[in-house]
């Protein structure tokens, strides 16, 4: 087979000079240049992981997002891409790159899998590989149709280089069941684009940044390199990542304050391989929360996910009636997590809401379950049993479920990697009256160590904040247990890995923006409908 072919006369090619990177693919030798691509991919795939948020203690604040890098990144690519002949070699390319962004962006399953699962390390590496690379082939899928279809004009070629990526990015959000993480939009949560966030959301980003990458790539490419407008490109670049986001962005009522909430968030760095014990951390986090949620003085509490990891029926005797009356009365109030149900209805992952005068429990069941962790998809069960991790299958709450009104705000619970879904959090926007006024995360990401993946779940929630101009309070087991504020910005935080309380302000806030306001009426399907619309309109000019 023809791509077999390719990746065999790849791997035993030479290795060419580095002036040749800038030389068009039609004056090498095709044999030449196929290794030193491969490599660059490969590269600027782990790049691309790595500018979502910097993993190293040096040369720049460790865990912030890099968006100039992220370009850099997908540059190379589009690069590569657009000097391919062969569709299969463009696959090979897009899925190489891919793979390795995908690698390098959740390697952090190693933790829970090994560590925490006692899943053998060369099985754990297969399984994390073998997922990167099914993914990948979205990638490969995009690239190899961007050969097929790219046209002669350079801003034409950018535009479906753009879209084929957008929509690749796309099938990752919504294909078995969706796994976003890593996105490149992400990057760009402190870039030159973050005032676009309100507007076109974190998969507009995307887009834009393709778009942006590719032209700077073909641009460098030509015959005759233009590299003024690519230098006013960057100049611009540059001056636009100093600009504040700006208050007016929302339609109908204006993003006026609602005036401050008092919250209490709670941290009780419980170890992951000890929060199921009965001996051990069961009993130390029914303490500890227990003892802050009697002892708190704000309006406002929120626990982590689970804080409580049994049902309450299997709570201590008095335990779960104490923490009810508590809240009974007087102005505070409490967000608790907490699993939910009985063997016969079946279980959730639920937060549970306890203020004075209320009739009945607020309760938020979580939707978006994690796949394996939450629930065992189908034909799969083998996997999860050679591990030793508490899973199982879940109920799933409803997308939009109301929000816990207290003291004239309408906090939004979402737990865990919920946050993730916009377009899922959007669906509450469709009444303005009825809006959120405060996002409300509460998660246990311990599963996965010490890692970067704390500081992709705060860009993750910080670009949620951006796009629908609503602060993010997170309360979380190890972190990052937060308050971002509605533009994006963390105004207080408390060390990772540490037991604590982080005691502050939340200021919520009215209004929608534009990006509320169509992905809670449209979802996703304006930016499918921009992606596929260009690779329509692509295909039907290439036919003529």
């Amino acid at each position: 087979m023809k791509w077999q072919d390719d990746m065999v006369h790849s791997m035993v090619s030479s290795l060419p000079t580095l002036p040749s990177l800038l030389e068009r693919p039609s004056e090498l030798p095709r044999k030449r240049l196929s290794v030193l691509q491969i490599a660059v991919v490969l590269i600027a795939g782990a790049a691309h992981a790595v500018s979502i948020a910097w993993p190293f203690p040096f040369g720049f604040a460790q865990g912030q997002p890099l968006w100039w890098l992220q370009l850099l990144a997908l540059l190379v690519l589009a690069g590569q891409v657009d000097g391919c002949r062969s569709r299969s070699r463009a696959a090979w390319l897009g899925g190489l790159f891919a793979t390795a962004m995908l690698c390098a962006t959740f390697w952090w399953l190693f933790i829970s899998m090994h560590d925490y699962g006692g899943l053998s390390t060369p099985l754990t590496v297969l399984a994390i590989v073998s997922l990167a690379a099914f993914l990948a082939l979205y990638y490969a899928a995009a690239c190899a149709l961007f050969v097929l279809l790219a046209p002669v004009h350079m801003g034409q070629r950018a535009l479906v280089f753009a879209a084929l990526w957008l929509l690749a990015e796309l099938a990752r959000v919504k294909l078995l069941t969706g796994f976003p993480w890593g996105e490149g939009g992400y990057a760009h949560v402190d870039g030159w684009a973050r005032p676009l966030a309100a507007w076109i959301g974190v998969h507009g980003l995307t887009f834009l940044a393709a778009l942006v990458a590719a032209w700077l790539a073909m641009s460098l490419r030509a015959t005759r390199p233009r590299w003024l407008p690519v230098l006013g490109v960057v100049v611009l670049s540059l001056a636009f990542a100093r600009l504040p986001v700006s208050d007016a962005r929302s339609i109908g009522a204006a993003a006026l304050p609602l005036g401050p909430l008092p919250v209490t968030l709670l941290q009780g760095n419980i170890p992951q391989n000890e929060k199921f014990e009965s001996g051990t951390g069961v009993a130390m986090a029914l303490g500890w929360y227990g003892e802050q949620l009697r002892d708190t003085k704000t309006a406002l509490v929120v626990t982590p996910e689970t804080a409580l990891p049994v049902l309450p029926q299997q709570l201590p005797e008095g335990y779960w009636q104490t923490l009810q009356s508590r809240f009974a009365s007087g102005q505070q109030a409490a967000l608790v997590g907490v699993p939910l149900g009985s063997y016969e209805e079946g279980y959730t992952n639920s937060a549970v809401g306890l203020k004075p005068g209320q009739s009945e429990l607020y309760r938020y069941d979580k939707h978006h379950l994690v796949p394996f962790g939450e629930f065992i998809p189908s034909g799969f069960r083998w996997f999860t049993e050679m591990m030793h991790i508490p899973l199982g299958d879940f109920n799933r709450g409803a997308v939009g479920q109301a929000s816990f009104d207290w003291q004239g705000q309408r906090l939004a619970p979402n737990i865990c990697y919920e946050d993730l879904f916009g377009e899922e959090l959007g669906a509450r926007f469709t009444d303005a009256a009825l809006a959120p006024t405060v996002f409300v995360n509460v998660s246990n990401i311990g599963w996965f160590g010490n890692t970067i993946a704390i500081d992709q779940h705060l860009q993750i929630s910080r670009m949620r904040a951006l796009e629908f101009g609503r602060p993010m309070i997170r309360a979380t087991n190890t972190g990052p247990t937060v308050i971002i504020n509605d533009h994006g910005q963390v105004t207080n935080a408390l060390p990772r890995y540490t037991r604590g309380v982080l005691v502050g302000e939340v200021q919520g806030r009215g209004g929608i923006t534009p990006y509320a306001w169509w992905v809670s009426r449209y979802g996703l399907w304006p930016l499918w409908g921009l992606g596929l619309g260009v690779a329509g309109l692509a295909l039907v000019l290439r036919r003529r």
